[in-house]
């Protein structure tokens, strides 16, 4: 029994430490909801337009590059909306600041690629849901087996299918967000 009892306990010790070890996406500027700095500054919002700071942990074993998108599957367009779009992002990097997605600002890691977003042009595109019901933010980060080989006027969905085809893992965050 006690051999039985000992075995036991080092199986919940191992699952543990397994279950720790995931590849696990975070951010010190979200929470539940978005705030106005993660709003847009456009169609009656008065947001700061900036992206969020990120980082993840538990990168899994060769990961070569990171793609990262936020995806609002709530948009009234039948298709949801890209509203940021950044691939190429060198595999020792595991954080972006608060503002990355600002292509004019120069935040974003060196040789990552800020691509298209359903407004048609590159960088992050803060939130502007209409009336109604909250929308769902979806912030996620994907662990790739390869950099992309993609121009950077790519269309976000181009650039998802390419992303399908290299994640080794991902993680997301969801945030959400509604016109007062």
């Amino acid at each position: 029994m006690k051999k039985m009892l000992t075995v036991l306990a080092i199986a919940v010790v191992i699952g543990s430490c397994a279950q720790a070890q995931t590849f696990t996406l975070k951010s010190k500027d979200l929470g539940g909801q978005l705030t106005n700095k993660q709003y847009a500054n456009i169609m009656g919002f008065t947001g700061e337009n900036q992206s969020p700071q990120l980082y993840w942990e538990n990168v899994p074993a060769g990961t070569k590059s990171f793609a990262i998108t936020v995806y609002d599957p709530d948009a009234p367009t039948g298709s949801g909306f890209w509203h940021w779009v950044i691939f190429n992002i060198p595999a020792d990097v595991t954080e972006l600041r608060s503002g990355a997605g600002d292509p004019g600002k120069n935040l974003a890691p060196a040789g990552a690629i800020q691509s298209n977003t359903d407004m048609g042009k590159p960088g992050f595109i803060g939130a502007a849901p209409p009336a109604g019901s909250a929308h769902r933010y979806i912030f996620t980060v994907y662990a790739l087996s390869k950099k992309l080989d993609l121009e950077k006027d790519a269309t976000p969905a181009f650039v998802g299918f390419n992303i399908h085809f290299a994640t080794l893992a991902q993680a997301s965050l969801i945030a959400y967000g509604q016109k007062q």
